[in-house]
């Protein structure tokens, strides 16, 4: 009677045993079929060690870090943008700078500008914002559009006093 190792807990073992000694693994049954030149079966998982069922937490659970989250992104995003425009006057020109990690400059002379368009939306007047639009005589489309300024009347007033001091 040839021993062959457990699959189980690897101590040798004779074919002729049923189970292991050590573990009680069925010997027999493996070395049957590997005898006949068939692949060996799995070893069956008792009905023990088999899940009846997987339960995970339900979404429900977490509905108030979900809320929390859904109000925090739109803040976030809101400084970010916020961040990423300034529009500063100097005398004689304008600079406009966008982005917080890259960055563009535009700079407009006061002298070249055209127009100055505002526009204001309904909720927009009784807060007091309002967009601008700055077009030059440089270019054709040399226009640029800051949004969400505070008070745009006295932004457009500060550089027209601007290009007649200048």
């Amino acid at each position: 009677m040839p021993l062959i190792d457990c699959p189980e807990c690897g101590k040798r073992v004779s074919t002729a045993a049923e189970a292991c000694p050590n573990c009680g693994y069925p010997v027999s049954a493996r070395a049957a079929t590997s005898a006949e030149g068939r692949p060996a079966e799995p070893p069956q998982v008792p009905e023990a060690d088999r899940p009846i069922a997987e339960v995970r937490p339900s979404w429900w659970g977490f509905f108030w870090h979900l809320v929390f989250c859904w109000l925090v992104v739109p803040w976030l995003v809101a400084l970010w943008r916020r961040a990423s425009v300034v529009l500063r006057v100097y005398p004689g020109r304008i600079m406009l700078e966008r982005g917080v990690f890259s960055k563009c400059y535009r700079e407009f002379m006061i002298r070249d500008i055209r127009a100055i368009d505002i526009d204001q939306n309904f909720l927009g007047r009784l807060v007091g914002i309002g967009d601008i639009t700055i077009s030059t005589a440089a270019t054709v489309d040399a226009a640029e559009r800051v949004e969400a300024i505070p008070d745009p009347k006295a932004i457009r007033d500060l550089i027209l006093t601007q290009r007649t001091e200048g």
